[in-house]
């Protein structure tokens, strides 16, 4: 089954936030989702620019109609930055869901590590957005904290443990709630029997409904 379908993706924005795997978790949805409408992706931060996916930096409204209308799928951002990632669209992301069927916004960074705690000014989440997907990375469960984790001392914190703590399910649960963040949770990486089931006690003590898999196997399935 599609992850699109499992995570039962709505026209209109969804928002991607949390830990690594949110770019892959982005890609597949937009690919899975241009083959049944049009699809835009962007950022409301910063994102390297994805391979293979026609990138319109025009604030044209009309531009941009004509090539998601040609190509199904489309990245559609400012430029790049000095360091060569993408920024936000010159147009609103809200918006962009006059023009495609789809919009799928990576909202957050994490710095490629598998779990975050979030700042006060983050997640950047579109105010129209449809749903939040949540993502974590079961990778982290079982390694330190100030390993493992993007803003450690606000995810310790969180969690009412030190940095050098290693993260368990519970300690992952209680970071989730405590935030309070995203409509979903899809738990990346979870490719060993042993991740499956602390996969399954995270699902156990959150109230998000939370699908797990791996983007990389493409397989998952609802806790």
């Amino acid at each position: 089954m599609k992850i699109s379908e499992i995570l039962q993706i709505s026209k209109g924005i969804t928002s991607i936030i949390g830990g690594c795997g949110k770019t892959t978790l982005m890609l597949t949805l937009a690919q899975e989702l241009a083959q049944v409408g049009t699809v835009i992706i962007c950022t409301s931060t910063r994102i390297l620019p994805p391979d293979g996916i026609r990138l319109i930096t025009s604030n044209d409204s009309q531009v941009i109609v004509e090539e998601v209308t040609k190509h199904r799928l489309i990245c559609v951002s400012e430029g790049t930055d000095e360091k060569g990632k993408l920024m936000t669209p010159l147009m609103d992301i809200n918006e962009l869901t006059s023009i495609a069927d789809y919009v799928i916004c990576e909202a957050d960074g994490a710095k490629r590590l598998p779990l975050k705690a979030h700042a006060d000014y983050e997640p950047v989440i579109p105010e129209s957005s449809a749903q939040t997907i949540l993502v974590i990375g079961a990778d982290g469960i079982g390694k330190r904290i100030d390993e493992t984790c993007h803003r450690p001392e606000i995810y310790a914190r969180l969690a009412g443990v030190k940095q050098d703590d290693k993260v368990n399910s519970e300690i992952a649960a209680r970071v989730i709630e405590e935030e309070k963040l995203g409509t979903k949770l899809f738990i990346n990486k979870v490719e060993s029997e042993e991740l499956w089931i602390e996969a399954k006690k995270i699902s156990e003590l959150v109230k998000l409904p939370t699908i797990a898999g791996s983007l990389r196997k493409g397989e998952y399935k609802c806790l």
